[in-house]
């Protein structure tokens, strides 16, 4: 497990901490901040980013390191302060580049979009990230490679660079005065989601938000114009591949329409949302509406509290991958990723209320008890445990009696699921 695993997977309960908190000062203010299938999406993306960031490493990192070593016009000590602090405010400004991209660049926006589709603005939104932002992200890194800022630094500045990202995803704190002038706060990151004129494509800052200031892209939040959150195409799925896709996909097929090859490159490189004229015209899209309601498929409650049980065994599953993935086989350790992306996959049929997938879930939660049971392993580790040899086989046993009862039981009114209300 390398570094940023490390830290990410003990930070985990820290997140859960302030999740929860937030939750509670949401509550005591009267402020509908969460709905359940919307925090387990969220954070089932999060989770789906760390399975990808083990197999993306070569890029966000190994990259990094050769042309640190190879092409760097300086070397750099790694035990300086300066050179730490000059790394921190170099990342920062070649991340505002990155993101100022991701909302200007089509390619870029379609793995970024991951972070921006729920519509609510909570601290799992923080959470919500790409699976596909490593395969293009790097290159805007490439700067501090060249200057000679050694990978050790470049992999913890990015971190801390990450890791203060996620207070600002919040509506519980409201303005801070001069904080909100230098620093990305929440007030500044509720602009930069929300998807009303006077914000979009604005506050790009990571930690600091002078870059904005100085290049033209702040705007500070207006309490006359309340921001209303998620994309102005909107997902409406908690399918956490299709939310991954859904950009590249449509994409794909305007570059397939598009008669002229010229436009076949720049639906790629232009800015989100633009088409072909002929494209356009053939396949027209509905005009945005601001005033939509919110995506909230109806389940029966029984139903939403079963898949919170199961996400929340699928976290401790993903912690374990974490731990197992670097130093397990190749094989192993893509079987294990693939296992992970479709049970979070089937739980978000579930709470779209897709009949198939009941089924689909049966064979997983049964396939998951039987095998343990049988071959007495489970990925990564060639011998269980006693307790854990019978906890798991009982565990994922009880949720598939636990499926039976709720696909046989008498129907009841569906809910929506929410959390806070």
């Amino acid at each position: 497990m390398n570094v940023q695993e490390l830290v990410i997977t003990w930070a985990t309960p820290a997140f859960f901490a302030l999740i929860a908190l937030e939750l509670l000062v949401a509550r005591w203010q009267r402020r509908p901040a969460y709905r359940l299938n919307d925090a387990i999406n969220s954070l089932g993306l999060g989770v789906m980013s760390q399975i990808a960031g083990v197999f993306g490493k070569l890029l966000t990192i190994g990259i990094y390191a050769w042309c640190a070593r190879h092409l760097a016009l300086l070397r750099l000590p790694a035990d300086s302060v300066w050179v730490w602090l000059f790394a921190l405010l170099a990342y920062d400004f070649c991340y505002y580049w990155l993101h100022r991209a991701g909302h200007e660049v089509n390619v870029l926006w379609a793995a970024h979009v991951v972070h921006h589709q729920s519509e609510r603005y909570n601290l799992t939104t923080a959470l919500r990230q790409t699976s596909s932002g490593a395969l293009l992200g790097w290159l805007f890194y490439l700067p501090l490679a060249l200057l000679g800022v050694p990978v050790e630094v470049f992999a913890v500045v990015a971190l801390i660079d990450l890791l203060y990202q996620f207070w600002v995803h919040t509506e519980v704190v409201g303005r801070l005065g001069w904080f909100d002038r230098v620093f990305c706060s929440p007030s500044n990151h509720r602009a930069h989601h929300a998807v009303n004129d006077r914000y979009l494509d604005r506050n790009y800052g990571g930690i600091l938000i002078v870059w904005d200031r100085l290049f033209g892209t702040f705007v500070e939040e207006d309490d006359a114009d309340p921001p209303v959150y998620g994309t102005r195409s909107p997902l409406r799925s908690w399918n956490p591949l299709w939310a991954n896709l859904e950009v590249y996909w449509a994409t794909a097929k305007d570059m397939w329409h598009a008669r002229r090859w010229r436009d076949k490159l720049l639906v790629w490189i232009k800015p989100p949302g633009w088409r072909p004229a002929d494209v356009a015209a053939r396949f027209p899209k509905p005009e945005f509406d601001i005033g939509r309601a919110i995506y909230d498929p109806p389940i029966p409650r029984a139903l939403s509290v079963y898949c919170l049980g199961q996400f929340v065994l699928l976290l401790a599953m993903s912690v374990h991958f974490l731990g197992v993935a670097t130093g397990a086989p190749l094989a192993t350790a893509l079987a294990y990723g693939a296992y992970l992306v479709a049970a979070l996959w089937v739980l978000g049929a579930l709470m779209e209320g897709r009949r198939w997938a009941a089924w689909v879930e049966a064979l997983r939660v049964l396939g998951t008890a039987l095998v343990p049971a049988l071959a007495g392993r489970w990925f990564a580790v060639a011998h269980l445990a006693p307790a854990y040899a019978v906890a798991i086989p009982a565990v994922f046993g009880a949720s598939a009696l636990a499926l039976l009862w709720l696909a046989w039981r008498p129907a009841a009114p569906v809910g929506a699921g929410q959390v806070a209300g």
